[in-house]
């Protein structure tokens, strides 16, 4: 009767449904391109518009070069993690077609093979064995990706996905630094922006270590550092070699 009850306890604690657990892995792919690109559109355009600023050019020029800057970071994002992220998938094809050759070609050993995975992380042989032929029978070459090459489905590459959010980040990211052109004076072009470019890189560094599990005062102050220190120097030589101030 104790055990019943047991039984029934557990399984109304689930509400009689299946237990299904997530995972901040599952993010990984398009967070990491998201977080980038994001990351960089604010960096990037803040950084060129203080310095473009710092130089003493006027709104009209600043702006277009914040719009330009935008738009050339944008594409040079998408380009760029396409390419990336293509390679990646092109290594990956590659390797299951070796395997796939493998498995046609000499299935006992690559049986044996598997079996000695699964007995190196603590299977006894026999159990090993078994587990190995039950997973070839179900799907072989998907066993081998798992085992031996670390692929699966949650962690695929894939190149358009990271391509597209990317572009999207970035173009998201860069209008912090365009909204301050519009509204802030001439004269304050250069404070308004990095404050608001520094707020925004706080806020997404924050938001990126909660989404990833990690610290969300490290996370923001990872992103205020290189933020500001890109900033800066971008001010520095804008001020070094741009035109006198009217």
């Amino acid at each position: 009767m104790e055990d019943k009850a047991v039984h029934a306890s557990a399984h109304q604690s689930h509400g009689g449904r299946r237990h299904r657990e997530q995972h901040r892995s599952q993010r990984a792919g398009w967070l990491r391109a998201v977080v980038l690109g994001a990351n960089d559109g604010t960096i990037s355009v803040a950084s060129l518009v203080v310095g473009i600023a710092a130089s003493g050019a006027t709104r009209d020029f600043i702006l277009l070069s914040g719009l330009a800057a935008t738009v050339a970071g944008a594409m040079s994002m998408a380009a760029g993690e396409f390419v990336s992220v293509q390679s990646q998938v092109d290594t990956e094809r590659a390797d299951l077609a070796k395997e796939q050759r493998e498995l046609l070609m000499d299935p006992a050993g690559e049986l044996a093979e598997l079996t000695e995975i699964y007995r190196q992380r603590g299977l006894d042989s026999a159990l090993a064995r078994q587990v190995a032929e039950q997973l070839t029978l179900h799907d072989a070459l998907g066993a081998h990706a798992r085992e031996e090459l670390g692929l699966s489905e949650t962690l695929r590459a894939r190149p358009i996905q990271a391509a597209l959010s990317s572009a999207a980040s970035f173009a998201v990211g860069s209008v912090v630094p365009i909204t301050a052109i519009l509204l802030s004076p001439q004269r304050q072009i250069t404070p308004v922006t990095t404050t608001s470019a520094l707020v925004a890189l706080a806020a997404l560094g924050a938001l990126a270590a909660r989404a990833g599990g990690a610290s969300l005062r490290k996370g923001a102050l990872r992103m205020l550092f290189w933020g500001g220190l890109a900033m800066a120097l971008t001010a520095g030589v804008g001020r070094l070699f741009g035109v006198a101030h009217p």
